[in-house]
């Protein structure tokens, strides 16, 4: 079986299938890929940036309202 293609970050580093280079942002939120951004809460791809700052302004909204 061949092997699934993957983004993933790890010690600062953005690995894509083979692609390695450094990490971009401060905590992995809207790293770009292409035309699109990772959002590592949802370990998937935005259309556009994600409006927080980090991951605890993330973490803080979705313990507010519930939900993203």
């Amino acid at each position: 079986m061949a092997a699934i293609w993957r983004f993933s970050i790890q010690n600062n580093m953005v690995t894509s299938g083979e692609r390695e280079r450094r990490q971009i942002s401060k905590h992995g939120c809207n790293e770009p890929f292409k035309d699109r951004y990772w959002c590592p809460k949802g370990q998937w791809f935005r259309k556009e940036p994600c409006p927080f700052m980090n991951r605890r302004e993330c973490d803080n909204y979705k313990a507010m309202c519930g939900s993203l």
